[in-house]
């Protein structure tokens, strides 16, 4: 049996926000027996905690959707930074806590919520004209409609596009098999500067996420300082009945993405 929390990430009310499963002490399982046990928790991620493998981190994450493993990911990043410290987890350094994950060193911020820094875009630019048309017929959105359109992928391929509006962003509709492989984050500014973002990316099994701490951090990288602030915090999730509230700064260039986050279940689970 293995310690197991489940927390709630982007909402200080349970049940808002979105869920990641945590397994801790996770240093003897295997991959396969982590991808099961993602598939089986069905959530958006599912992650385990290990022991780091480089003395400038505190523990080391893998992190996993119902469709594979992931390098980096930002909701989950927080949950389990969470479940780690109310393990009684010590970092190395009190204000800060550093993640070894797949796409290296992560490190989290601790103050009036968690708060990561997001990873370097691994890819940028623009969409080529194919894949802005297809993106934006997935989500129900004409491509002339789009804003803006950028590759702003930071660990999970996402893509990103800007829509006229919170309305437009709402009024969204997932094709899957149009989408294909294609992680499409879509975002949009509403009257008296509200910032509604949603995600989908039906390819690792998730149809839409909740909320997303890594499309949140790769939106600020490519708009914080143009079209958005440089402080804001985010709406998400209001299509599957959450209330998901996203912190983002930017900071001497580093984009901090911050979220409440509450431990909605304890307890122990066996995988065999």
């Amino acid at each position: 049996m293995l310690p197991f929390s489940q927390v709630d990430v982007f909402s200080s009310h349970a049940l808002l926000g979105n869920p990641v499963a945590v397994v801790h002490d996770a240093d003897r399982l295997s991959a396969e027996q982590m991808a099961a046990f993602a598939r089986w928790t069905n959530l958006s991620e599912t992650t385990f905690l290990l022991s780091a493998s480089t003395s400038e981190a505190d523990y080391r994450l893998r992190i996993f959707t119902p469709g594979g493993e992931l390098p980096f990911a930002g909701h989950p990043t927080l949950g389990s930074a969470h479940a780690w410290l109310e393990a009684g987890g010590a970092p190395r350094v009190p204000e800060r806590l550093v993640q070894e994950c797949g796409a290296g060193h992560v490190v989290v911020r601790r103050g009036e919520r968690l708060a990561f820094a997001g990873p370097p875009l691994l890819r940028e630019g623009s969409l080529d004209p194919a894949t802005l048309a297809r993106a934006a017929r997935a989500v129900g959105v004409a491509a002339g409609d789009v804003v803006d359109a950028a590759w702003i992928d930071n660990g999970p391929g996402w893509l990103g596009l800007l829509l006229p509006d919170a309305d437009a962003v709402r009024a969204c509709r997932l094709d899957a098999t149009l989408a294909g492989e294609l992680m499409i984050g879509v975002v949009g500014v509403g009257p008296g500067s509200e910032i509604e973002v949603r995600a989908f990316c039906p390819s690792i099994g998730v149809p839409e996420d909740p909320v997303t701490g890594s499309l949140n951090a790769g939106i600020a990288a490519w708009l914080a300082g143009s079209r958005l602030p440089t402080s804001y915090v985010v709406s998400q999730g209001s299509a599957l009945g959450r209330r998901g509230q996203v912190h983002v700064e930017v900071v001497d260039g580093v984009v901090w993405v911050g979220g409440d986050t509450l431990t909605t279940v304890r307890g122990e689970v066996d995988l065999g």
